[in-house]
């Protein structure tokens, strides 16, 4: 298997780099939507992003919101008809908490449009889970305790939650199919010192890979910082031994535990990006990206309205620009640094191409 984290995907899509700056004039679909069907959600979390006061991320989103089911078909249609290439599903809340998946997912596997989900994991059972088992590309069960009593209180979920967790995970992978299973493990000061334990557990129950990151608490790269500056060496220690230990072929081990500032300040003034991965709200609007969604002030790129994500991506290219990363978007950004790379290629002087 090839590198499926690296940030150079992007460049298999030439046409689609060289129509991303403004001068261009030119609209292209965009290649990957994150869509956020219902804001709802079957847990609690206590640290939960879009429910952070210290955090602009999510700061309009209201819990209500869910798209209508003939918006959502309409929105699929209009994803397939203009070759769009993937989708994940996303929160706001759980997207398999949302009524109209399982119609949704039959759409899709009868399309060319890859799809993904990121989950709880709670609610992965059934027809859904069989679908994403046989037809996705994969989904990520986002976790954080290590044991029951650990998960409850993470969670504000009942007693047995965990384990039931690690149930759908087992039932998921006697499907069979190509989808890879992985577990998001979030580090803090609570579960750092049980890493390895966490991981060795979701890889005896089958899952196919862990990604292990640092929980975002401000809006600052500094405060993220000195927050995991106490934790820094238990954290390493811990997901040294991971790699070490439990990785191998059939167990990918992605450390994504890192410093914060580099993706926090920008310098540029527009977001490529923006053209490459757009946000779909359960509100209906789109998004810049999923590090400012449900911001209405710095993160809406418009409204879909009644006439569909279609007509509004295509219809013009001015409302890729109106926001400016350099003013505000000096927080946590997951694609700061694909932002540079695309940015750095656009700048080279065509005079010097040869010169390589």
């Amino acid at each position: 298997m090839g590198n499926i984290y690296t940030p150079m995907k992007i460049f298999h899509f030439k046409d689609k780099v060289d129509s991303l700056p403004r001068e261009t004039g030119e609209v292209l679909p965009p290649l990957h939507i994150r869509l956020k069907p219902i804001n709802a959600c079957n847990h609690g979390c206590r640290y939960c992003a879009y429910r952070a006061d210290a955090l602009q991320l999510g700061k309009d989103m209201r819990v209500s919101d869910s798209i209508p089911r003939d918006r959502m078909m309409a929105i699929i249609e209009d994803i397939i008809d203009m070759g769009v290439k993937g989708v994940t599903f996303s929160g706001g809340g759980e997207p398999l908490f949302y009524p109209h998946m399982a119609e949704v997912l039959r759409r899709l596997v009868d399309s060319p449009v890859k799809f993904a989900t990121l989950t709880n994991g709670g609610l992965l059972t059934g027809e859904v889970a069989e679908m994403f088992a046989l037809h996705g590309s994969w989904v990520r069960v986002s976790m954080d305790g290590w044991d029951n009593a650990s998960y409850t209180r993470y969670r504000g979920v009942s007693d047995g939650e965990y384990d039931r967790i690690l149930a759908n995970i087992d039932a998921f992978k006697q499907h069979g199919g190509p989808c890879r299973l992985g577990v998001s493990f979030i580090v803090d000061k609570e579960n750092v010192g049980h890493i390895f334990e966490a991981a060795e557990r979701v890889k005896d129950h089958g899952a196919d890979s862990i990604k292990i990151g640092a929980c975002i608490l401000e809006n600052e790269g500094a405060k993220n910082n000195a927050y995991h500056e106490a934790i820094w060496d238990v954290a390493r220690e811990q997901i040294d031994r991971v790699k070490a230990d439990l990785a191998g072929e059939e167990f990918e081990v992605f450390d994504a535990y890192h410093k914060l500032d580099e993706r926090f300040d920008k310098q540029y003034t527009w977001c490529p990006y923006l053209q490459v991965l757009p946000v779909i709200g359960a509100d209906c609007n789109v998004y810049s990206c999923q590090d400012k969604a449900y911001n209405l002030d710095e993160g809406l790129v418009g409204a879909i309205g009644e006439e569909g994500f279609k007509a509004f991506w295509m219809n013009g290219k001015d409302k890729f620009f109106k926001i400016n990363p350099s003013k505000v978007c000096n927080h946590h950004c997951v694609a700061n640094s694909k932002n540079k790379l695309l940015l750095d290629y656009l700048d080279a002087d065509p005079d010097h191409l040869a010169f390589v």
